[in-house]
């Protein structure tokens, strides 16, 4: 049965040195609401996000409590954006779930509010 998990989270990003082209990035993030705990992960970038024009990919590590059930996960992620918007894409990486998430699959829909607050909907299954 697909379930939702909501809540806000916390996210520090810190720059790594490089001469690549490319951005590097370190980031660490505190969650609240229906998944509780922390996850780091790295980051790449290219492109100019002071013109809006920008694309990201990420991997990033959750350990934490999903509706009461803990373990770990990881996310996968891509981000594009443009003078008209931004896309975001979250996914579950198909099995990296451990403990009583071992079998956790699904996306995360995220909001960025204009005083910088980051709200998630995680859509989800396997977990019952």
């Amino acid at each position: 049965m697909t379930q939702h998990a909501h809540g806000t989270f916390e996210v520090t990003i810190t720059p790594d040195e490089t001469d690549d082209g490319f951005g590097r990035f370190r980031f660490h993030k505190t969650w609240s609401g229906d998944l509780t705990g922390s996850s780091h992960g790295v980051m790449l970038s290219a492109g100019d996000p002071t013109q809006h024009r920008a694309g990201y990919v990420a991997l990033e590590s959750v350990e934490g409590t999903l509706d009461g059930r803990a373990g770990t996960f990881a996310f996968q992620q891509l981000g594009t954006m443009r003078p008209d918007g931004q896309e975001l894409t979250y996914v579950v990486v198909p099995g990296s779930g451990t403990g009583d998430l071992a079998a956790l699959e699904g996306s995360l829909a995220l909001d960025i509010a204009a005083d910088g607050t980051h709200t998630y909907d995680l859509t989800y299954v396997g977990t019952d």
